[in-house]
């Protein structure tokens, strides 16, 4: 309901701008060329895609409908000057050239001998980033028509209303240009970090590799080194290195786990294909979420949330494997994003019986029919004490850069969520975020396949 009569209120909005615009159009008093000049030049700016083409159209159309001569000029903020770009007679120039002496930068349109002058300004909005500096930061450039002659209020205007459309086409063609170029930057910085970082990052796998048959022969010395009641000295020396070298296994573990979750996350952020269509793209494969996406990943905040004192626990009954297809890496950031919030957001509550509890729990339930008759899911929780997060807050949780009440001081963009939406629905599933006793439950549902969702329970 809330929904419908925002629609509304801004259908309502739409219509009155309409009006407006009928009622200003009747006072504009526009002769039959002038509007023919807006409708072509309306016309040829949708049909021609380049800059050049583009500068041509503005002086051409009001050129040849008027019989006037036109010149373009733009703005260069690297030099701070108006710069000859195109004109009537001679066409688009190859290099720029200066403006005349008497061409200066305006906020107005204003007259000089023969030759009317009008700005070329993109749309002012009041905003926090509303640019302090007009020249700077709103003005493009300036149209020159000449000669002037005897011109009318309705033609001052009609000037101001062509310049506005020229304003508005090339503030976006620019826009365009610059998202181009920043996509070439985009996609030159992917190929740069699959080359320069993902490639050499596998070369950690040879030099772990090389530490594990260290490891191994330091263990062969030990036990190599005398063994008995009469050589007290080498029995202590052999414990001290037996304690290294058990240190440096798990050394050794810790770094390759941590090596194989870096590398997937690399692997699974900086995929070429999520740059190439402009959104995730999966790459998929049968596994066990539990023991290849949850385990590994709970175990790199295990320390943390011992750390906060924070108890992790597993719902009984949950024993037997979940196998989806999925991408692992991807689900597998899921989870990691989860359990980070796990570790700034849980607190610690008193229980109706007076226990006090700080706990995170996870686990997952099957939900017949979830997605439509005969179409099962899977729902897989992550639940945290602490307060309950507001109402209006549950539905915009997932929204990228909000932050709830409860975020205080904790360092975070409030991308995290919106991240996991994203996941989660190009997989076909769906998010959500629920009160429950003793807090809050973070909880995502995945589709079953046709084979699986008949079962009755998982």
């Amino acid at each position: 309901m809330v929904k419908s009569e925002k629609l509304s209120r801004d259908l309502g909005y739409i219509r009155q701008r309409v009006r407006k615009k009928a009622a200003d159009y009747q006072t504009y008093h526009f002769s039959r060329r002038q509007n023919d000049i807006l409708k072509t030049f309306f016309d040829l700016a949708q049909e021609f895609d380049t800059l050049q083409d583009f500068y041509r159209i503005c002086v051409a159309v009001p050129s040849l409908y008027l019989d006037l001569q036109v010149r373009l000029y733009l703005f260069d903020i690297n030099i701070d000057k108006l710069q000859l770009i195109c004109d009537s007679q001679k066409g688009l120039h190859p290099e720029p050239s200066p403006a005349p002496a008497y061409l200066e930068p305006s906020t107005a349109p204003y007259e000089h001998g023969d030759s009317y002058l009008v700005p070329i300004a993109r749309k002012h909005y009041d905003s926090e980033d509303t640019p302090v500096h007009f020249l700077q930061n709103r003005l493009l450039g300036m149209l020159e028509v000449l000669p002037r002659g005897e011109m009318t209020a309705a033609d001052y205007l009609f000037f101001a209303k062509y310049t506005n459309r020229i304003a508005y086409n090339l503030h976006n063609r620019r826009l365009v240009q610059q998202n181009i170029r920043h996509l070439e930057f985009i996609n030159n910085l992917v190929m740069d970090i699959e080359h320069n970082v993902i490639i050499p990052n596998m070369y950690f796998r040879h030099l772990f590799n090389q530490l594990r048959r260290h490891i191994d022969s330091f263990s062969g010395i030990i036990q190599e080194l005398p063994e008995g009641e009469k050589q007290p000295a080498d029995q202590d020396v052999r414990e001290r290195l037996r304690a290294i070298q058990e240190e440096l296994s798990k050394n050794h573990r810790q770094l390759l786990d941590h090596h194989a979750n870096t590398s997937l996350f690399l692997e699974s952020l900086f995929r070429r294909d999520h740059f190439k269509k402009g959104h995730l793209v999966l790459k998929t494969r049968l596994c066990s979420v539990e023991s290849e996406i949850i385990q590994p990943q709970l175990e790199n905040y295990l320390k943390r949330f011992e750390l906060y004192g924070i108890e992790v626990e597993h719902p009984t009954g949950m024993e037997e494997e979940v196998y989806l297809t999925v991408d692992i890496g991807l689900l597998s950031q899921v989870y990691a994003n989860l359990f980070s919030n796990g570790v700034k957001y849980t607190a610690e509550i008193t229980r109706k019986d007076g226990i006090r509890r700080k706990a995170l729990a996870y686990g997952w339930e099957f939900r017949p029919d979830f997605f439509g008759p005969g179409m099962s899911g899977i729902k897989f929780n992550v639940f945290t004490t602490g307060p309950h997060l507001r109402r209006d807050e549950l539905s915009r949780i997932f929204e990228d850069g909000f932050r709830g009440a409860n975020a205080g001081d904790s360092p975070g963009t409030g991308h995290g969520l919106s991240f996991i939406k994203q996941v989660v629905e190009i997989h076909g599933g769906r998010v959500g975020c629920e009160q429950v006793e003793e807090g809050n439950n973070f909880f995502f549902v995945l589709p079953l396949p046709p084979p699986l969702a008949t079962l009755d329970s998982v």
